[in-house]
């Protein structure tokens, strides 16, 4: 990670732990909000107005937090308003790092080699991880955001006119059980792979563990009662959350992070949502197995000899 601007030491995949050694994820450092007007949004400081080319994202493919805010992108059809830049999948000794791998890219915006440069060029004492999603604004030269569920929701309302308003992700009448769903979903799953495959002791292991087949199996249940998606038929920021653990899960999950109780193709109304929710347009461009497989089990940690599984067979990537 940085501190006070520098580098520290190679790159480590647990950031901090519990008293029972549970993995604890990084808090966001930047939370400005780009807005039509430029007002300050919920967090941050104004003068970040809404522009077509000022804004640039920074991503991984790996990343299903970055993957938010490429699905919102293309959902809200701003690829022509926001440009984007790829890292590449295998995690380096400095993080996040820009090259030439197939599927990605080098930084055309600031000449960076490493993420983390990104950040220390938007603030030269920071401290913290560089981490993906950023949304960087082209015109101040700094960072508007790292938060990606911040920066979904921008997507979806931030823009104006820029933005397609045919689709609504955080619809108002919807918005108290969404919070409540995603208050639900993101420990247990979206982060509870994380803390069972970074664990560093068996009792936060088996927790975690726990965690997340508790509300995948809950997930299936509401999906046959509820579906197709989270909300009924309609689409919300909850499913784009969703998916993008989903579709990571028995192609990473279920290996390198010993979330092996059952696979994702083992759940029937699981199987299904994930295949309607990628066939949406715009989606499936966003995902990338191979980036996916060679990113995680580049993880020094877990995988030291660094092999990847040649497997799984993915049905909904053939559909």
């Amino acid at each position: 990670m940085l501190v006070e601007g520098k580098w520290t030491a190679d790159w480590h995949p647990v950031q901090a732990t519990d008293a029972k050694g549970g993995f604890v994820r990084q808090i966001s450092g930047f939370r400005n909000w780009i807005t039509p007007d430029g007002s300050a949004g919920p967090t941050g400081e104004s003068g970040f107005e809404a522009e077509a080319g000022r804004y640039h994202l920074y991503v991984a493919l790996i990343c299903p937090w970055a993957s938010r805010t490429l699905i919102g992108r293309a959902l809200k059809k701003l690829e022509d308003v926001i440009s984007v830049s790829v890292v590449e999948p295998a995690l380096s000794e400095q993080g996040w790092r820009f090259g030439d791998y197939p599927g990605s890219d080098r930084d055309l915006i600031n000449g960076a080699t490493y993420m983390h440069e990104i950040y220390t060029n938007a603030d030269p004492v920071y401290t913290g991880r560089a981490t993906v999603p950023v949304l960087f604004d082209k015109k101040r030269g700094t960072i508007v955001n790292n938060e990606s569920a911040d920066i979904l929701r921008m997507l979806n309302s931030g823009f104006g006119a820029l933005a397609d308003d045919s689709i609504d992700l955080y619809p108002e009448d919807l918005r108290a059980e969404i919070d409540a769903l995603n208050d639900r979903i993101y420990p247990m799953l979206n982060n509870g792979v994380y803390r069972t495959g970074f664990a560093t002791t068996q009792l936060a292991y088996e927790e975690a563990f726990a965690d997340v087949f508790a509300m995948l199996d809950e997930l299936e249940a509401r999906l046959e009662n509820r579906g197709p998606y989270l909300f009924g038929d309609r689409l919300t920021e909850a499913d784009v959350r969703l998916f993008v653990t989903l579709v990571r899960f028995d192609a990473a999950y279920n290996g390198i992070f010993k979330c092996n109780l059952r696979r994702l193709a083992d759940y029937k109304q699981i199987s299904r949502y994930v295949e309607k929710v990628i066939s949406i347009p715009g989606i499936r461009q966003t995902v990338n197995i191979d980036h996916i497989k060679q990113g995680y089990y580049s993880i020094k940690a877990l995988n030291p000899n660094g092999i990847v599984p040649v497997g799984p067979d993915l049905p909904f990537m053939q559909a």
